[in-house]
């Protein structure tokens, strides 16, 4: 759960909320419709958007073996999913924790900077294409927090609530 959330349940017996906690969680609650959208396009679509991505990077790198594309799409989901997560609940610890953490090790290890980037670059064409820029503008800090970009927003440090 969102940590702000968190402490606001965990402090419900000593206070009432201060005014900017108030505007803050009505900030959330207003825009927990349009991320609701997001995260169900994302989910009733991952396999088209996917495969589109998978497409184009089949095209773009045919000298890549196939085990490290199957690999780093496997990972993109991964990413995707966290992200849509992260979006939803507006908390980038989900990134920073469950993918960020390892997966640049992985990266690294198995040598698929090039392909990993080459991913990144369609499935951001796609998704620009799919989403409407408002709904783009949710999901965007995250995806460059996942690709090793921090967001150039103080929405996320934590949570829109930190």
């Amino acid at each position: 759960m969102n940590s702000f959330l968190e402490s606001v349940f965990n402090d419900a017996e000593n206070r009432y909320l201060k005014p900017e906690e108030l505007r803050l969680l009505s900030q959330y609650v207003n825009s927990l419709p349009d991320r609701l959208q997001v995260y169900r396009t994302l989910r009733d679509r991952e396999i088209e958007i996917m495969q589109w991505v998978a497409d184009q990077l089949e095209a773009a790198m045919p000298q890549e073996k196939a085990e490290l594309l199957e690999r780093s799409i496997k990972n993109m989901v991964l990413m995707l999913r966290y992200c849509a997560m992260g979006m939803l609940m507006n908390d980038d610890r989900i990134v920073r924790d469950r993918y960020v953490a390892w997966f640049g090790e992985m990266s690294s290890v198995y040598g698929t900077e090039a392909i990993d980037a080459t991913l990144h670059q369609y499935l951001n064409q796609r998704l620009t294409q799919i989403l409407s820029s408002k709904e783009m503008n949710l999901l965007k800090p995250l995806l460059l927090l996942a690709q090793g970009r921090e967001p150039q927003t103080a929405a996320l440090s934590g949570n829109l609530f930190s």
